[in-house]
C-alpha cells in the first residue's frame, strides 16, 4: 500500500478510460496450487478488461466444475458469477445472454468440463455463434480427482504414475472452427504477450470466441513425458503469427508491410493485427486453419495463435431478433401472450 509523508503525498492510482484502477478488476486470493497456469490466465483477463475499459458490472462469469471453474473467483470481483453444474455452463451462459444482450459473457471451463461431460453443450454453443468469450484452461488432466487423463491429453503422453495415454485427443480448436465459432485461437498461459493481445481482441469480437489455453498443472501434469507441461510447451510451441491489437479508442496509424501482416477490422472498429510467421497462412480461411491444425498434430507441434476469425457473421442474438431491452425490464403485456394469442396457437394445433 502506498504511503505518504508531509512533503510527498501518495501518488494517485493509475486509472483507465472509464476512471477505474486495476484493483477494481481483481478478485479474491487464489486457492489454486502455486505455479498453476490458471492463475496466469486470470491475470491476463484482469489486464485486458482493465485496458479495454470494460465496466465490471457488465460482465458475467459462468463456469462449470473443476480447478478451472474456480478461476472466476480470482478476477473481477465486482462482476456476476455463476458456478454451474459440471459441463452445463454453455446453457446457463446462453440463457443469460439472451435475457440481456448488453451483458459481456466470459465463460471459463476446463478440458474435462468441456471435452468430456460437457462436449454436447460445447458443440451446440459453438454452432450458434452466441456472443461469448469461452476460455478452456487446458491441462490435459482432471486436477480435482487426482490427475486422470482428460479427453484433450495427447496420445503417448504419460502420467506421473507412468500410465501412458493410448487414446487420440479431441482438438477443441479444430472442432470449434468446423462447427461455426467465429474467433478461434490457442495460447499458452506462460506466453504473457500473446495471450494478452488475444484476450483484448476477444473482448472486441461480437460472436463466439473460443480460446484453448494450455495451462500446465504443476501437481499432476508438469513432468517429463507430459505434453501439457511448461517444458514441453516451450520446446514445441509453434506460433503462427505475432499478435497485436489496437482498440478503436486508441486507433492510430501503424506502419507495417501489407505483404506480411493481416489486419482484421472488428465490428467496433478495433483492429486485430497478425504479423505472419508462416507466409501462406490466412486466418480468415476456415479450411486452411483446420488443415494447419491437423498438420501440426502430425508433427507433434503445439500450434498457437489466432487460427480463424470472422467478424462479419451474424450472432445468435441477431438471428433470434432479440429485443434491445433486458427481458426482466419488459412489462407483462410484452412477455405474456394474451388469450387471443393462445387461442390462435391452440387452433393451429388442432
Amino acid at each position: 500500500m502506498a504511503t505518504s509523508t508531509p512533503d510527498r503525498p501518495a501518488p494517485a492510482p493509475k486509472i483507465n478510460r472509464i476512471g477505474l484502477a486495476v484493483l477494481d478488476y481483481r478478485g479474491g486470493k487464489t486457492t489454486l496450487c502455486a505455479g498453476c497456469g490458471h492463475n496466469a490466465i486470470s491475470e491476463r483477463i484482469i489486464d485486458a478488461m482493465y485496458e479495454m475499459g470494460v465496466p465490471p458490472e457488465r460482465v458475467i462469469k459462468p463456469s462449470g466444475i473443476g480447478c478451472s471453474s474456480k478461476s472466476p473467483a480470482y478476477f473481477m470481483g465486482r462482476s456476476h458469477s455463476f458456478n454451474a453444474v459440471h459441463g452445463r455452463m454453455p446453457s446457463v451462459a446462453t440463457g443469460a445472454v439472451l435475457a440481456n444482450r448488453h451483458l459481456i459473457a466470459l465463460g471459463v471451463s476446463g478440458d474435462g468440463d468441456t471435452a468430456s461431460i460437457g462436449v454436447g453443450q460445447f458443440i451446440h454453443l459453438m454452432r450458434r455463434n452466441l456472443p461469448i468469450i469461452y476460455i478452456i484452461e487446458d491441462n490435459g488432466v482432471y486436477g480435482l480427482t487426482k490427475g486422470q487423463f482428460s479427453a484433450t491429453a495427447d496420445m503417448g503422453s504419460t502420467l506421473k504414475t507412468g500410465v501412458i495415454n493410448d487414446l487420440p485427443p479431441i482438438d477443441t480448436c479444430a472442432m470449434a472452427i468446423t462447427l461455426g465459432a467465429t474467433f478461434v485461437g490457442r495460447s499458452f498461459s506462460g506466453d504473457k504477450k500473446q495471450l494478452h493481445a488475444m484476450m483484448k481482441a476477444a473482448i472486441a469480437h461480437n460472436g463466439t470466441v473460443m480460446l484453448d489455453v494450455v495451462s500446465p498443472c504443476v501437481t499432476f501434469n508438469d513432468h517429463e513425458g507430459s505434453t501439457k507441461s511448461y517444458k514441453y510447451m516451450k520446446d514445441h510451441d509453434e506460433p503462427l503469427q505475432e499478435v497485436s491489437f489496437v482498440p478503436a479508442f486508441e486507433d492510430i496509424a501503424i506502419d507495417y508491410d501489407p505483404g506480411t501482416t493481416i489486419d482484421v477490422t472488428m465490428h467496433d472498429g478495433s483492429h486485430l493485427r497478425l504479423r505472419k510467421l508462416e507466409e501462406d497462412f490466412d486466418p480468415t480461411n476456415r479450411i486452411q486453419a483446420i488443415t494447419r491444425l491437423n498438420e501440426a498434430h502430425e508433427k507433434g507441434e503445439v500450434l498457437t495463435g489466432v487460427f480463424y476469425v470472422n467478424s462479419k457473421a451474424p450472432t445468435f442474438v441477431d438471428l433470434l431478433n432479440m429485443t434491445e431491452e433486458p427481458l426482466a425490464t419488459l412489462p407483462e403485456s410484452a412477455v405474456r401472450p394474451g388469450r387471443e394469442v393462445l387461442e390462435q396457437v391452440m387452433e393451429e394445433l388442432r
